[in-house]
């Protein structure tokens, strides 16, 4: 064990454990076995033992100016754009971008997002920030930026699945199945979804779903409206509005296309064919219909008043 200053002198009497030139209180003592090899460094070196090497005193002077430039540049965020010009420099600067599973979002919005320059540094770059800012993008369901050394960054992303466009009150948007609103309607990119109309329309897509299944309707159909958040009404193509019930719509619907089967009904000259009512089905003409079947019926009249026999 190291002590220090712990030995006798000639028979002149013990000689009190010293720590650079004070006497210790104490006949032995004992320091801890890391703090023995620094501490008898300085004690050797307060004795003069050791000598400072030339220029000493500029080399730390320069160490301490540089560690305050280094630790200012920090405090003031320089250090990282330190770091990403000499690694880009160093062959590490981002080259290639790759996409992948982008339809509706397009490259220039996604390059936008990583917010690269000429001289970004991949080894800088920050891929989670960056995926952040691409989920964020309408279409974007899910991304996944990944950084590929030494110059390449790969995007992959899945996007949102349009359902139908949903119209309130003047504004279109559409919406994806569950009735989330993805982005502004686009008549170029997206005229072929069905058309909702009211509040609540944007949550119809069981309903919509069972009027799929009935090919020789759903291929007539122009829009689907919900009224008063309770009931449906169907606008086919040509301008023919079927009013279902707020229950019973299914048998309704088993109605309408048997009487369009049989007799051909929505391709009739009519406006409305209503089934709000349990017992019967209302059918309202046209205004074109209405004048030819008003004057149709003053010509029956008239026949009838010229026949022979039959007193005016």
């Amino acid at each position: 064990m190291f002590a220090l200053r712990s030995d006798h002198d000639g028979g002149a009497g013990p000689v009190r454990p010293a720590l650079f030139g004070v006497s210790l209180p104490v006949d032995r003592f004992v320091l801890p076995r890391f703090m023995r090899r620094p501490a008898r460094f300085i004690t050797r070196f307060c004795e003069g033992e050791y000598q400072l090497p030339r220029h000493f005193g500029v080399a730390a002077c320069a160490v301490f100016l540089s560690g305050s430039v280094v630790y200012g540049a920090w405090l003031g965020g320089q250090i990282p754009a330190a770091a990403q010009a000499v690694t880009a420099r160093l062959g590490f600067a981002v080259d290639q971008v790759r996409v992948s599973g982008n339809s509706q979002t397009s490259e220039i919005d996604i390059l936008q997002e990583l917010d690269l320059s000429g001289w970004t540094s991949l080894v800088g770059f920050d891929a989670e920030a960056a995926r952040e800012r691409i989920a964020s993008l309408p279409w974007v369901k899910v991304a996944a930026v990944r950084k590929v050394y030494p110059d390449e960054i790969e995007v992959r992303i899945e996007e949102r699945e349009p359902f139908a466009i949903w119209q309130r009150g003047s504004r279109l948007a559409i919406i994806e199945r569950d009735g989330r609103i993805i982005t502004d309607f686009d008549a170029n990119r997206h005229s072929v979804l069905p058309l909702v109309v009211g509040d609540g329309a944007e949550k119809g897509a069981a309903f919509i779903a069972k009027i799929e299944a009935h090919p020789e309707l759903s291929s007539r159909v122009k829009g689907f409206v919900r009224v008063a958040d309770r009931r449906w009404d169907i606008r086919l193509e040509n301008g023919i509005t079927i009013r279902l019930p707020e229950r019973g719509e299914d048998k309704a619907l088993e109605e309408v296309l048997r009487l369009d089967r049989e007799n051909g009904l929505l391709s009739r000259d009519i406006a409305v064919v209503d089934l709000r009512l349990e017992d019967r089905l209302v059918v309202g003409l046209t205004p074109e219909a209405m004048e030819r079947r008003t004057a149709q019926l003053a010509e029956q009249a008239k026949a009838a008043r010229k026949k022979p026999g039959k007193s005016i």
